[in-house]
């Protein structure tokens, strides 16, 4: 089935802003009580090295949604990994 091009990418939208969004609360919880030592720190590493390989990938592939979202994903992920090590206490 061959989708029309504003149909694929209307869903590339809407999948980045879901994914965007999950971020946000953890980045609020955080810096509203000053406490980051329940967030993991291998994970978010982890997460980052995968929203760095998607924003690679779109960038190749020519998909602007898969780009940009996964763009944005990365600089919010950033935040909460910094954040961890800022609030995070010791351990991983």
């Amino acid at each position: 089935m061959d989708a029309p091009a504003w149909l694929i990418n209307t869903f590339g939208v809407i999948a980045g802003l879901c994914s965007m969004a999950s971020f946000v609360p953890q980045i609020v919880k955080i810096l509203r009580e000053r406490d980051a030592s329940s967030v993991s720190l291998r994970m978010y590493a982890v997460t980052m090295i995968g929203f760095t390989c998607w924003t690679v990938f779109g960038a190749l592939s020519g998909s602007w949604p898969v780009t940009l979202a996964n763009a944005v994903c990365l600089v919010l992920v950033s935040i909460i990994l910094a954040l961890r090590l800022r609030f995070g206490g010791g351990g991983a």
